[in-house]
């Protein structure tokens, strides 16, 4: 079991990514709060069973991030893994037609909710003297433009970089600090997938995409999954995309194009 005797925090564990990586990681033996602020955290703790506990938890409120700790350390007696996965996307418009409460919304939640978590998941860490691993869920926006995206890549951008730091920071209390870029992932927060777990057999293709394909809720989970284990021991301050290959470049000509000289 990869992660027999952690206590691990995963935020946005409702649905999508977060309940993948809730299952995934008490699978593996962790013990796991599930915390969302949809209400959803609880049937996904309790489909788990006694190795987890639900807890609501709004990342962009400074108590509720506290509470959702001293959860953890009161129901289990620590904290060795925090994935912060909660996150929100907002409007998707042209820069000049977003608003100030967007900007503010977004960035409440995505970079502000990990600060939060972070922050006081390092004390958390620090205090119980045995190191631990964080993975902060980004976004392949922070890494190539997407069009629409520029108040949520900002957001993620910034995860990245707050990544990095941290990694640097806390590398002498062992804590390790990792993050994850996805790209395209077939999750809830994605129209029309709450009535199929995977994309439907030979279709929803992307060819943008150089694997042509969705990306799965339960790719990322493993992913996090190596990240927070023991595995990735000698692992901080990476950040790893998870995308199909989209950041390493546009793959749309196709293969009617093969051969052809391009001009």
């Amino acid at each position: 079991m990869r992660l027999a005797g952690k206590i691990a925090i995963i935020t946005g564990a409702g649905s999508g990514m977060g309940r993948a990586m809730a299952q995934m990681f008490a699978g593996e033996s962790a013990r796991v709060v599930c915390a969302d602020i949809s209400g959803k955290q609880d049937a996904v703790a309790a489909g788990i069973g006694a190795n987890a506990i639900g807890v609501h938890c709004d990342v962009a409120c400074e108590s509720d991030v506290q509470a959702m700790i001293a959860a953890a350390v009161s129901a289990f007696g620590g904290l060795d893994i925090l994935v912060n996965n909660a996150g929100f996307g907002g409007k998707m418009l042209p820069l000049h037609e977003q608003t100030a409460e967007s900007w503010d919304r977004v960035h409440a939640v995505n970079i502000r909710g990990v600060f939060f978590c972070m922050k006081y998941g390092i004390i958390a860490m620090r205090q119980a003297g045995r190191g631990g691993s964080i993975v902060n869920i980004g976004s392949a926006s922070a890494v190539v433009g997407w069009k629409h995206h520029a108040i949520y890549g900002a957001a993620k951008a910034g995860v990245h970089a707050m990544t990095r730091t941290a990694a640097l920071d806390y590398a002498p209390d062992h804590i390790r600090v990792n993050a994850i870029a996805p790209g395209t992932i077939w999750t809830g927060l994605v129209p029309a997938s709450e009535e199929f777990a995977e994309p439907p057999a030979g279709g929803f293709r992307l060819p943008g995409i150089p694997m042509d394909r969705w990306g799965l809720a339960r790719e990322i989970a493993a992913a996090a999954l190596f990240l927070a284990s023991d595995e990735a021991g000698y692992i901080t301050g990476t950040v790893l995309p998870v995308d199909g290959g989209y950041c390493i470049g546009f793959s749309g000509m196709g293969a009617e194009n093969d051969g052809k000289e391009v001009v």
